[in-house]
């Protein structure tokens, strides 16, 4: 008889019961807060994990280690060939699986995701001016994302949530536009302050708009209703009186949520990292190929999260940014 899986805590006693998988680092966008527009270094095809080893991890996270929910991030997971097929796998294991996308290619993918078992999705959309789109993305693809969007939110993938990063200079003055475009739709919008992962190391703390100010833009135009905050869900929430819609704030830097924090993150390589954040990863892939059975890539993945730090520390005197760009990581 099947027994529970011992949960995964780490030593602050943070349950781990969330899992991102990063299955790419390619993506089809260059933005500009992201990457440099000639783009990256792809990883070679050899070095990111094959679809058995995807699921033989997933499935270890599941049955030994109590992972309930998968994330599929990026890169662009939509790039991921013969991703319906992959999800459906996942899926098999019982895990809630959904996926963050840039929204290219999800018209035309929508429907198989959700008949393989996909059940919702996050699409990232930080104006909604097609030359704004073109000038952040360096690519003239709003409409594929519109498109997408529409179509994940018909497929029964949702709530559908829109993702946005306010950049002072850049889109700040949309914030209210952005989430009564969400509200007319039926999506929901959530605001996600920038932090200090793109590849060219750029990040200004100085050009983020703060949860504060996205509160205060949006409370100009709303009658904003607290809900809070949905267990160890990293984003605050506020209902739009008068409607059934709901907007989210992710104050990763002004407000972090480390201390409820129960993430792991396995990038397209096969590497376990503990947080968003860390400096330090647990080569899981070299474990799978090196013939490594069940029970020894559960203990290594016990032991990356006992050492999981308190928070990540941006802003103090002792934060170190990650060597890897998010497009690397998976978000």
């Amino acid at each position: 008889m099947n027994t529970a899986p011992r949960p995964l805590v780490d030593r602050f006693g943070r349950v781990h019961t969330d899992l991102r998988v990063s299955l790419t680092d390619r993506c089809n966008l260059r933005c500009t807060y992201c990457m440099p527009a000639e783009g990256l270094d792809w990883l070679a095809r050899d070095s990111a994990l094959g679809d058995d080893e995807v699921v033989r991890l997933v499935r270890i996270a599941a049955e030994r280690l109590g992972i309930a929910s998968v994330r599929l991030t990026g890169g662009e997971p939509l790039l991921r060939r013969g991703l319906p097929g992959l999800v459906g796998r996942l899926a098999g294991l019982g895990v809630d699986l959904s996926l963050t996308t840039n929204g290219i290619g999800l018209a035309r993918t929508a429907v198989a995701l959700r008949a393989a078992g996909l059940r919702r999705v996050n699409v990232s959309l930080d104006t909604l001016r097609p030359e704004r789109f073109a000038a952040i993305t360096r690519r003239d693809r709003i409409g594929d994302v519109f498109a997408g969007l529409a179509a994940a939110k018909a497929a029964g993938l949702g709530p559908v949530k829109v993702n946005a990063v306010p950049v002072r200079g850049v889109n700040e003055d949309e914030i209210v536009p952005l989430a009564a475009f969400a509200v007319e739709h039926g999506y929901l919008m959530r605001f996600i302050e920038s932090m200090p992962l793109d590849a060219q190391g750029a990040w200004d703390r100085a050009a983020m708009v703060t949860a504060e100010e996205v509160l205060a833009a949006l409370a100009e135009r709303f009658d904003l209703v607290p809900v809070g905050r949905h267990g160890s869900a990293p984003a605050e929430e506020w209902r739009i009186a008068g409607t059934d819609a709901v907007v989210g704030v992710i104050a990763s830097v002004t407000r972090p949520f480390c201390g409820g924090c129960d993430r792991v993150r396995l990038t397209a390589d096969g590497q376990l990292r503990n947080c968003l954040f860390a400096t330090e990863e647990s080569d899981l892939r070299a474990l799978l190929r090196d013939g490594a059975d069940d029970a020894a890539i559960e203990a290594a993945w016990r032991a990356s999260v006992a050492g999981k730090g308190p928070g990540h520390a941006i802003g103090s005197a002792g934060f170190v940014r990650p060597d890897r760009p998010m497009s690397a990581i998976g978000g």
